[in-house]
C-alpha cells in the first residue's frame, strides 16, 4: 500500500444514510440451466472478450453468455 490513511477524531463531512440496495444471498447463489455447445468464433472476438474479462476479473465465457442472453431476451418477442 503506497499511501497510509491516518484517521483522526476530527469533524466529518455531511453524512447521509444510503438505502440498502444489495440483493440477498439467495438471489446471488442461483444456478442457471446451461447447455453445452461447440461454436467456432473469430480470433478477434475471443481476444476482445478475454481482454475485457481480464480487466473486469470475470470469465470471458460468462461475458459471451450474458451478451447472447441479453440479445435473445431483447428479440424474443
Amino acid at each position: 500500500m503506497k499511501n497510509k490513511i491516518n484517521y483522526s477524531d476530527g469533524p466529518m463531512d455531511k453524512v447521509r444514510v444510503v438505502e440498502d440496495f444489495l440483493p440477498p444471498p439467495e438471489e446471488l447463489a442461483f444456478r442457471e440451466e446451461t447447455v453445452k455447445v461447440t461454436i467456432a468464433l473469430s480470433k478477434v472476438s475471443v481476444e476482445f472478450f478475454k481482454h475485457e474479462a481480464a480487466k473486469h476479473q470475470v470469465s470471458y465465457q460468462k461475458m459471451i453468455r450474458r451478451l447472447l442472453d441479453e440479445y435473445a431476451l431483447r428479440y424474443a418477442g
